[in-house]
């Protein structure tokens, strides 16, 4: 498996790989209206002018994916997926870790997810990302934003 950039041939891919690996996500919330879900492929291809987007390959074909953009001196990270069949593999550990090098002069990194979401909240913990804030979008759903802050190295060591 590799993780590089992805490219606008790419799109439709990504696109049929986040319809499918958010249903999970739906089914948590009782909600098939989440955005991931209603994205078209314009919106997608709009989003690929203003957001890395990377992909993880194996065999030819896009098992899984991350977008993030930089603003302000924050890296925004969205839209962690892989593919049902190949999740607790580590690939959504590698996306996140390829987004902190393709980023690595950005000090702080932003995602965020729905409080039900405990496995997506699982690895944002593991991978150094703490809760700073939550917002409630509707009756069934929390979003709960997180954060992570590059560690500076000194050299002092």
């Amino acid at each position: 498996m590799i993780v590089e950039t992805a490219t606008l041939n790419d799109v439709e891919e990504i696109l049929a790989l986040q319809k499918r690996a958010y249903l999970s996500e739906a089914e948590i919330y009782d909600d098939f209206t989440i955005p991931p879900l209603r994205q078209t492929l314009e919106e997608i291809k709009k989003d690929f002018e203003v957001q890395i987007f990377l992909k993880a390959v194996e065999n030819g074909r896009i098992i899984g994916s991350v977008r993030a953009f930089l603003r302000e001196g924050t890296c925004y990270v969205g839209r962690l997926i892989v593919h049902p069949e190949f999740q607790n593999q580590g690939i959504g550990k590698k996306l996140m870790g390829r987004v902190e090098e393709v980023f690595k002069a950005v000090p702080r990194f932003e995602i965020f997810t729905g409080h039900k979401s405990e496995r997506n909240l699982h690895l944002y913990g593991k991978l150094g990302y703490r809760r700073f804030k939550t917002v409630t979008a509707n009756e069934k759903l929390i979003i709960v934003f997180l954060e992570k802050y590059r560690i500076e190295e000194t050299g002092d060591g």
